[in-house]
C-alpha cells in the first residue's frame, strides 16, 4: 500500500523508486537528474498538489515506525570523557536523505555521501547499483562528541532517519545497497551499537525486528560530487519532498534540542 510509483517519468518529477528498472533505466536517469539540478518549471501548481498528496499518504503509512522519540541509549560516552572530533558511517537508505538530515544536527560539523561494505575499486554509483559489490549507501558523519554522542547520533538514526525494520530497503528503494547498517570505527562503537539495538529490541520499541546490520568499517568512499549536498541543492525534487524533507522535519519536531537550522554542507568547507 505504501509503495509510491511514477505519476511522470519525466527527469524533472522522480516520485518513486530511484531503482525502479521497469519504469526507466535508473542509472542514467538519476545521472541526469543531479547533472541538471531539476526544478519544478512547468505545472508547478498541478505537481506541487500532487506531491503534497503522496506525501501526506506515505508519512501515515510509515507514522507507527519512525518520526517519533525513542528511549536514549543506555550505554554512552559521557560527554566528559569525550576528546577530539570522532566519525560514526551510518547506511540507511538513500544518502540523499540521510546527509541531509543530519546536516542538520547540532555538534556535527560535516556529513559526506559515499558507500561503504565494499572495496574502492567499486565504489561508484553505477557499480553499486548492480547491487552485487557489497556497497551501502553510507554517510559518514564527524562530530564533536562534547556537543553530541555517538549513541545520540544512534538514537536519530533509529528514530527519524530512516526505519531500522525494514530489511534491504528503504521506503520506495530495494536492495541490498539500501540497508539499514552500523559500521563501526572503535570497539567502543561496537559496544554502544549492540547494546542501544539490544536495549530497544526488549524495550520492544518496534513492532517489527529490527535489520540494522552492524559489522566492522573497512573503508568509507565519497560518492561522486553530483550527490553531494543534494537535498540542499534540490529541495522541490519531487524524490527529496516525498521522500527525506520529513527527516528534517522530524528531527525538528521530536528533537529540537538536536536541531539547527542552518546545515553544514560539504560545499561550505
Amino acid at each position: 500500500m505504501c509503495g509510491l510509483e511514477l505519476l511522470d517519468k519525466s527527469p524533472e518529477f522522480v516520485l518513486g523508486s530511484r531503482h525502479d528498472h521497469h519504469m526507466f533505466t535508473a542509472n542514467s536517469e538519476k545521472r541526469e537528474i543531479a547533472r541538471r539540478r531539476p526544478a519544478l518549471r512547468n505545472d508547478v501548481m498541478r505537481k506541487a498538489v500532487t506531491a503534497i498528496a503522496i506525501l501526506a499518504f506515505a508519512l501515515n503509512c510509515s507514522a507507527g515506525a519512525v518520526n517519533r522519540d525513542i528511549p536514549g541509549p543506555a550505554v554512552d560516552t559521557p560527554a566528559a570523557e569525550a576528546t577530539g572530533s570522532q566519525v560514526a558511517v551510518l547506511a540507511g537508505g538513500c544518502f540523499w536523505g540521510l546527509q541531509g538530515m543530519f546536516e542538520h544536527v547540532q555538534g556535527v560539523t560535516k556529513v559526506v555521501a559515499g558507500y561503504s561494505g565494499g572495496s574502492r575499486a567499486t565504489a561508484h554509483y553505477e557499480i553499486v547499483g548492480t547491487e552485487t559489490t557489497g556497497h551501502a549507501e553510507s554517510v559518514e558523519i564527524t562530530f564533536d562528541p562534547k556537543q553530541i554522542s555517538y549513541g545520540q547520533l544512534l538514537r536519530l538514526f533509529f528514530s527519524v532517519a530512516h526505519d531500522p525494520t525494514q530489511l534491504n530497503r528503504q521506503g520506495p528503494d530495494s536492495g541490498p545497497s539500501y540497508r539499514s547498517e552500523i559500521f563501526f570505527a572503535s570497539p567502543t562503537q561496537e559496544r554502544i551499537a549492540k547494546a542501544y539495538v539490544a536495549q530497544l529490541t526488549q524495550a520492544k520499541v518496534f513492532v517489527s525486528p529490527i535489520a540494522t546490520k552492524i559489522e566492522p568499517l573497512k573503508g568509507f568512499y565519497p560518492a561522486e560530487d553530483y550527490h553531494q549536498d543534494y537535498l540542499i541543492y534540490h529541495p522541490n525534487q519531487p524524490y527529496i519532498v516525498i521522500n527525506d524533507l520529513p527527516k528534517i522535519d522530524a528531527l525538528k519536531r521530536v528533537y529540537p534540542e538536536h536541531y539547527r537550522e542552518a546545515a553544514v554542507t560539504v560545499a561550505a568547507r
